[in-house]
């Protein structure tokens, strides 16, 4: 998720670089850039650092299993192999 406050002060610094003669306009512009920001934020359908650290956690974990799975079946089928 990206954090409200760091959209608010980008919107504002885009603002602030607005040319002298459209300063009339800055509130307004801001305005804009927050929406245009948020829009397309939301587009891209950002996860949390959390929950991303939470998921690549889970993943090494699911991996180490699987390894540990794969490991196992192949001294069973060369046990098995050795038994024919």
């Amino acid at each position: 998720m990206f954090d409200p406050k760091h959209l608010e002060e980008l919107a504002a610094r885009l603002a602030r670089v607005v040319p002298p003669g459209l300063k009339g306009l800055r509130a307004e512009l801001e305005d804009n850039f927050r929406a245009v920001l948020r829009a397309n934020l939301d587009r891209l359908e950002l996860v949390s650092r959390e929950r991303f650290d939470t998921q690549a956690e889970l993943l090494a974990r699911t991996q180490a299993k699987l390894a540990a799975i794969e490991k196992r079946m192949k001294a069973l089928e060369k046990k098995l192999a050795a038994a024919e």
